[in-house]
C-alpha cells in the first residue's frame, strides 16, 4: 500500500519560537511511521530554523507558497529556487491565495512548472465555491483548475503530483463536505488526469481532502474511496489534534478500530 499523506498548513500563525515549540511537541507524540508521510507547512520565516530541528524520519517540510521566477527584480518574493534545499513540497493555488489575493490561474500554472523545475513536489489545491456548487458547476471548475495547472507538466512529472481537493465553502467554515460529495470530486479529478496522461498516471497521483478536518472525523474522510490523505488547516496548530489525525491514518493503514469506537 502506498503512503498516506497528512499535511499541516499552519497558514499565517506562530512566530519562529512558537513554531519550534509546536514541532517539539509533535516530535514527542508522533512516532516514525514508514507508511505515513507527515508534512508540515509553517510560515516562510520558520522554514529554515525548523529544517534544522525536525526529525526527518518523521516529518517533511512544505512551503505555503512561492513565486514562479527563479530570480530577478521581484521585491518581497521568495522563489522555488531559494526553497529547493529546504522543502520537499510547496502548496500551490490554495483557495486563500486564489480568492483573498486574487491569484490567477496563469500564475498557478507557472508555479506548478517552477516547482517541478526546482525538484519540489507541488501540492496543488483545487475546489469550488458555494455558488459554483449550487449552480452545478463543480465538475467543470475542477476540470478547468486541474487541466490548466498541468499545462506544462510532463507525463513523468505528473506521477509525483499531490492534489488537495478543498471545497472553498468548507475551508475554515465548520461546514463539512459529505463523503459522497468528496468521492465524486476525487473521481472527477482522477478522470481529468486520466484524460491528460492515462489511467496509470491517474492512479499514481495522490489526492488529499482538505476542509475543516479535525481528529474526530479524520478517519471518515480517510476511508473515502480514492483519498490518499488529508490537508489539515486549523487543527494542525493543535499538537493533540494533529497527532490524533496522524493516529487515525495509522489505524486506517493497519486496519485498527478508530479510537472511541
Amino acid at each position: 500500500m502506498s503512503k498516506i499523506i497528512i499535511a499541516g498548513n499552519w497558514k499565517m500563525n506562530l512566530n519562529v519560537s512558537q513554531s519550534s515549540l509546536l514541532v517539539h511537541r509533535l516530535q514527542e507524540r508522533i512516532k516514525i511511521h514508514r507508511d505515513i508521510e507527515v508534512i508540515l507547512a509553517p510560515s516562510m520565516l520558520a522554514l529554515q530554523p525548523l529544517s534544522l530541528q525536525i526529525d526527518r524520519r518523521k516529518f517533511k517540510l512544505a512551503a505555503q507558497d512561492a513565486y514562479f521566477q527563479d530570480q530577478g527584480a521581484c521585491t518581497g518574493e521568495v522563489s522555488f529556487t531559494m526553497l529547493r534545499d529546504l522543502v520537499h513540497y510547496c502548496i500551490i493555488g490554495h483557495s486563500e491565495r486564489r480568492y483573498t489575493f486574487n491569484e490567477s490561474q496563469e500564475s498557478i500554472t507557472k508555479k506548478v512548472a517552477a516547482a517541478y523545475r526546482n525538484e519540489i513536489t507541488p501540492i496543488l489545491c483545487v475546489g469550488e465555491t458555494k455558488a459554483e456548487r449550487l449552480n452545478g458547476e463543480a465538475n467543470q471548475v475542477l476540470h478547468d483548475q486541474v487541466v490548466t495547472a498541468l499545462a506544462n507538466v510532463t507525463s513523468l512529472e505528473v506521477e509525483r503530483l499531490v492534489i488537495a481537493y478543498e471545497p472553498v465553502w468548507s475551508v475554515g467554515s465548520g461546514e463539512f463536505a459529505k463523503p459522497h460529495q468528496v468521492e465524486t470530486a476525487v473521481r472527477t479529478i482522477r478522470n481529468n488526469i486520466s484524460e491528460l496522461y492515462g489511467e496509470q498516471a491517474a492512479k499514481e497521483v495522490k489526492v488529499l481532502y482538505g476542509g475543516s478536518v479535525m481528529a474526530d472525523i479524520a478517519s471518515g474522510y480517510l476511508n473515502i474511496r480514492g483519498i490518499d490523505g488529508l490537508l489539515v488547516g486549523e487543527a494542525s496548530l493543535n499538537y493533540q489534534q494533529f497527532a490524533g489525525i496522524v493516529d487515525a491514518a495509522y489505524r486506517k493503514v493497519h486496519k485498527l478500530t478508530p479510537k472511541g469506537e
